[in-house]
């Protein structure tokens, strides 16, 4: 179960909400909410009734990123939190983002103030990004003379072009909203990016999940691989699906205009 005091998780209609919760220290990534993703992303991971995710901050920001102060407090060393799950290639600090890539559902961020460091590695590693016009965007962890670490190797190679990724992993500037949508950071800017994800997140729940899951699963796999590798995929997935109770429930609606009655994925 999360921590409510670094994240809170609210499952209704098929769309979990999961708010980062810490907005004093504009939801600043301490050791408890590391701990507190990694809970959020198991409970919604494991929950089949859940069709899709919006990820969000609460207050004035996404997340600003590491909480050096408070992490440097505690005194435990950083090196302790690089060990992985029996069975995961991601470690403790990389499964808070690149956790929401292993997530069955779509993951929706809706972002808005600071958006920095590992925030930023949070949000890129959602299915698609929301953005208010306050974003500053920063791959910021050159201030600190560390690279980013947090599974970036798994999301922002996949919007931008390498000679991007360098340069602003490089320079850690800034980036304002509009410029995060021109190089293909986020997707799309909103006057209320949570509302607009959560109009976006109630869509997809009312498609086939098992389609919808299989979409993701499609991309996520594919996306660098082989071109045998990907159409065999493509096939793999779609036999799956054909003739299945969902499939055929996505039919009737589409062929009588009816509400399809969909099951949750066992």
């Amino acid at each position: 179960m999360s921590d409510p005091e670094r994240v809170r998780v609210t499952i209704s209609d098929h769309i979990a909400d999961v708010v980062l919760s810490r907005p004093d220290s504009h939801n600043g990534l301490d050791y408890r909410m590391f701990e507190a993703i990694n809970d959020a992303i198991d409970e919604v991971r494991s929950d089949p009734s859940v069709r899709a995710v919006v990820l969000s901050g609460e207050g004035r920001s996404f997340c600003a990123g590491l909480d050096f102060k408070s992490v440097l407090a505690e005194g435990r060393p950083i090196e302790d939190s690089f060990v992985r799950r029996e069975g995961e290639i991601a470690n403790e600090f990389q499964r808070v983002a690149y956790g929401w890539q292993e997530v069955p559902a779509p993951v929706i961020a809706a972002l808005q103030g600071n958006c920095l460091g590992g925030g930023c590695q949070i949000a890129l590693a959602a299915d698609m990004r929301i953005a208010a016009t306050d974003l500053k965007l920063s791959v910021l962890e050159i201030k600190w003379g560390l690279i980013p670490d947090m599974g970036l190797t798994q999301s922002l190679t996949r919007l931008v072009g390498i000679d991007i990724a360098k340069e602003l992993t490089f320079t850690g500037r800034i980036v304002g909203a509009t410029e995060a949508q021109e190089l293909g950071l986020i997707t799309r800017v909103a006057e209320d990016p949570l509302g607009a994800a959560r109009e976006l997140a109630t869509e997809i729940a009312t498609r086939s999940p098992d389609a919808i899951r299989r979409d993701k699963r499609l991309f996520e796999r594919s996306w660098n691989a082989s071109a045998a590798e990907a159409l065999a995929l493509e096939e793999e997935l779609q036999r799956e699906l054909l003739g299945s109770p969902n499939q055929l429930a996505a039919v009737q609606a589409a062929l009588s205009g009816e509400p399809p009655a969909f099951a949750d994925p066992s």
